[in-house]
């Protein structure tokens, strides 16, 4: 891999939503930034060095030495850009930033979720994913306001977080309606206000959903299934 340049180097994956939360925080901040693309299944051995878990994203950053820093996870790579760059995307309260951090948890309980939704193996199992995440977007529901974004008219990490999520279901509505999103006007409109904004839509390329198909589709689960059955023959 090439010696960092001036600019921060965001280590990636074509699919990640912690890279594209990485990615959404840079283009708010306005900070240029280098993207490198790593394929997780065959990892090259610059990355086995850089990376301690093994995962994306990286962020290669030039310390205040002037030497080259790695960081790892992407909780940390968020709370360097805050401490670094401007503008924040936290609260200043400290009330109201401890709970953008811990809905940012939650952005991340609803990732898991969704791992186990399109890796369900039956369709009952499906039904009952899609149900538990119908129940996580009802607290979802409880906490928006007016929005425009989750804390009103201020744009922030929470904000950051839930952008790739809503991305996945851009996919799956492609293949079924499930019904996650019933009944929570608010959360549509949050949903739909996040999938017009520039730094959202920009963190992943235009192929994004292709690929996201063809990665459901390699997990032969019921998901799967229901992919293959909608792709027109011929």
């Amino acid at each position: 891999m090439n010696t960092l340049s001036t600019a921060p180097i965001l280590v990636s994956h074509r699919l990640c939503p912690y890279v594209q939360r990485a990615a959404i925080a840079l283009a708010e901040k306005e900070v240029a930034f280098e993207r490198v693309y790593v394929d997780l299944s065959d990892k090259p051995d610059w990355f086995k060095t850089l990376s301690p878990l093994g995962k994306v994203p990286l962020l290669r950053v030039r310390s205040q030495d002037g030497d080259e820093a790695v960081l790892f996870e992407s909780a940390a790579i968020l709370e360097y850009l805050e401490e670094t760059q401007v503008p924040p995307l936290h609260p200043s309260d400290p009330v109201a930033r401890a709970r953008h951090r811990a809905w940012i948890e939650f952005g991340s309980s609803v990732l898991n979720d969704i791992g186990a939704f399109y890796a369900a193996p039956d369709a009952a199992t499906l039904t009952a994913k899609a149900q538990k995440l119908g129940e996580k977007f009802v607290r979802v529901e409880a906490e928006l306001g007016d929005g425009p974004w989750f804390a009103g008219e201020r744009f922030s990490l929470v904000d950051a977080v839930f952008g790739p999520i809503f991305r996945y279901f851009d996919v799956f509505d492609d293949i079924a309606d499930f019904g996650v999103f019933d009944g929570k006007p608010k959360t549509t409109q949050w949903r739909a206000e996040l999938s017009r904004r520039p730094s959202i839509r920009d963190a992943v390329s235009p192929d994004y959903p292709l690929r996201l198909k063809k990665f459901i589709e390699a997990r032969n689960s019921h998901l799967s299934s229901l992919l293959v059955s909608n792709v027109p023959s011929g």
